[in-house]
């Protein structure tokens, strides 16, 4: 058997397409120290925040460094778990991914969510949110929230918890809102959306995350805190941006929300890679010599 593979145009193509899909417009720095929750205040107003989830070691060390803010999601629950809605994650999946994710991090900020069903009360956010913080090495927690929730997000960052709070379309209440809704409008649930994250300011959350709101919205409840937002399905005008990683980067294909943007087509390249493999074990060609003991 040769030791090197003959030339193979199906592979070139592979690789052709593999660089274009991947080609940076602007290639920023790499984080060359850990960001914390002052390098997030501190960029309000001035440098957009990027976020990106992840829920696995793996793609963590992937995004560590390149990305503000690694979200660790219920939205594996989706993505991954195959199922339709983020409700059925419990803390010990949550706890057990963010310590996936916490041990391929060094400089990106964790941010964890804590899942449907575990702050329902401040007694019970308390309990879960001490747990979480424990276990893990998790930077700060996320819980969506509306005014109502005012006191339980004051009671644990009394306790020194950091908190985002996460307004405006809820993963957690589509059951109870019959879908995901986008919020904002109409006058009555823009007010409410301000007032709720001005609320949320004062109760001692370092950000809120925005979701499915409309973007003039957001950029007025942008406008009116002092504290960094992200958001998600809300426009450009908040101080930073996540996504979905399986969204972003085109593997989740089930279906496209408007707000994801597809950077590559994630699918089709490792399929194609896939094939390739394939083809060489059944063809003999793999492993050559050089691959060989």
């Amino acid at each position: 058997m040769q030791n090197d593979l003959p030339h193979n145009p199906y592979k070139s193509n592979i690789m052709l397409q593999f660089c274009l899909q991947y080609m940076v417009k602007e290639r920023f720095n790499m984080l060359d120290k850990k960001v914390t929750l002052n390098t997030l205040r501190a960029k309000k107003g001035k440098e957009k925040i990027v976020a990106i989830t992840a829920y696995d070691a793996l793609m963590a060390k992937i995004f560590d460094g390149e990305v503000d803010v690694i979200l660790v999601g219920d939205s594996l629950k989706m993505s991954f778990g195959g199922e339709s809605e983020t409700l059925r994650a419990s803390l010990d999946e949550m706890i057990y991914h963010t310590k996936a994710v916490c041990r391929g991090t060094q400089y990106s900020f964790v941010l964890g969510d804590m899942p449907f069903g575990t702050y329902a009360t401040k007694k019970m956010a308390l309990k879960n949110a001490l747990k979480y913080y424990k276990e893990c090495n998790v930077d700060a927690i996320k819980i969506e929230v509306d005014s109502k929730k005012v006191g339980i997000v004051k009671a644990l960052c009394e306790e020194g918890i950091a908190v985002m709070a996460h307004i405006g379309l809820k993963p957690q209440f589509m059951r109870f809102e019959g879908g995901f809704k986008v919020k904002g409008k109409n006058a009555i649930e823009e007010q409410e959306l301000i007032e709720s994250s001005l609320a949320m300011q004062e109760a001692g959350a370092f950000g809120i995350l925005c979701e499915g709101i409309k973007a003039n919205v957001a950029q007025k409840i942008t406008e009116s805190l002092q504290i960094p937002t992200i958001g998600i399905g809300a426009g450009v005008h908040c101080d930073g941006q996540v996504l979905v990683w399986s969204d972003t980067f085109g593997f989740f294909d089930s279906f496209k929300p408007k707000f994801v943007r597809r950077y590559c087509n994630g699918k089709d390249i490792l399929k194609n890679a896939l094939h390739s493999y394939v083809s060489d074990v059944k063809n003999g060609l793999f492993p050559n010599d050089n691959e060989s003991y």
